[in-house]
Parts: C-alpha cells; structure tokens; sequence
C-alpha cells in the first residue's frame, strides 16, 4: 500500500495534534518510538512517535488521497501554538546537531550496523535472518570504522558530504554529510574513519575546498545529549 507522510515537530507538537486523534497522546500511554494506527480527524492513519529533529514528534502515514486533507487540518490546529512550514535545509541542520544518520548517507549497504551505531536494534538472539551472520561477525571484530560526529573550525564553506577527513597527517576516513548547526553556531560533519582513532578526541581535519579545516570529535550530541526533549 503506497502512503504518504507529514511530520509535527517541537514542544507544542503534542498540544497541536492531541485534540485530532482518538486516543490518549501521553508518554505514558505513547512513548517515544511508539506506533500506532489511529485517526487524526477523520482521517485514517498511521501515526509515529519519532523525531528527526530532537524535539518532540510525530510521523503521520495516511494514503495518498488523505494528504492534502491531513495538511490542512494540522494547520488548522496548529495555528493556535504558532505551528508553521519548515523545510529540507532546516531539518538536516537540526538533525546533525543531533547526530542523526540519514537514508543514504550514513546509513547504506556498505556501513555495518555497530559500525553505524545502530547495534542497539540488531538483536541476534533471535532465529536465522539475512545478514545475521555478518552482523555476527562484526560484532565481534567492532567492524573497521565508526560513525562520529566533528564540530569543524570552518571559515566560510561548510561540508556536505565525500570530503576527506584527516587524523594527523594520514587521511583516515570521509564524511558523509554536513552542514552548519543554527542552535549551536556551529559547523558540523558525520563521518566514517578508521576505528583506530574513532576515539580520539583532537588531531582531526576536514578538507574543505583544499584546506584542512582542524575538527574535534564529540562525543555526543551537541543539542540535548540525553534525549530529554523527544523522549519527554
């Protein structure tokens, strides 16, 4: 069944979209990574507790002839707590200030899930399943790079993804995407590099139209280490 999405986001994302459904939207009752069908309105739907920005939201499937009907009731009830559009370009900036891997950039067929972070939901507990093997293997070997973030002293150009990064005088991995954090003021780049330094904390460059911009590491999230916001 093909579907179509919309998502609500930040702090008042709960109080525009709680009086459209027919059910209770609490943590208690629907807690972060929560889904569940339901309707919004009159408007059958798949709805999501997830967020791609790091604050509080909601993911909304419903089948393509129900979109535009969707879109104009969440602005509806949205207007009163100030809801509004927000695009591409803002999403990515929010979501690296996160840390957050994209669809086809850190997340693809030639990344392992420890090696992405994602070892969390691989459970290899259970039966046989494609992959498992692998998964298996790289687990126990840590894999050979690691997904991290950088905070890079950058002048006047930001990465945005395939530039080389560099530890010391090797070059040991590139990144996958990139952009300037508007919360934060600050550049940032996620990238692969070899596990050797996926710990290391200094020493990092990132190449930027020929120059090698110096970087550190961090070792989280630079907005909301902890989650607080989306899991609240």
């Amino acid at each position: 069944m093909e579907v179509l999405g919309l998502s609500v986001a930040g702090p008042k994302s709960r109080d525009a979209l709680q009086p459209l459904v027919d059910r209770d939207l609490s943590t208690a009752t629907f807690p972060f990574l929560s889904f569940a069908q339901m309707n919004v309105g009159m408007i059958p739907a798949r709805v999501g507790r997830v967020s791609f920005t790091g604050e509080l939201g909601y993911e909304l499937w419903v089948a393509p002839e129900y979109l535009r009907a969707l879109y104009d009731l969440l602005h509806a009830a949205g207007k009163p707590h100030g809801l509004r559009n927000f695009g591409g370009r803002a999403l990515n900036a929010l979501r690296l200030e996160k840390s957050f891997g994209n669809w086809a950039r850190e997340f693809r067929p030639i990344y392992g899930p420890y090696e992405a972070g994602l070892g969390r939901f691989v459970h290899l507990d259970k039966p046989n399943f494609i992959g498992k093997a692998a998964a298996v293997a790289e687990q126990a070997s840590g894999g050979a790079r690691k997904l991290i973030t950088l905070v890079v002293d950058a002048d006047d150009a930001d990465a945005i993804g395939d530039e080389p990064i560099w530890h010391g005088d090797q070059v040991v991995g590139w990144v996958t995407s990139g952009g300037y954090g508007h919360t934060v003021g600050k550049s940032i780049a996620l990238g692969y590099v070899d596990k050797t330094v996926a710990n290391e904390t200094t020493g990092f460059a990132v190449e930027l139209i020929g120059e090698r911009q110096p970087a550190v590491r961090s070792a989280g999230a630079l907005v909301d280490p902890q989650g607080q916001r989306m899991r609240g």
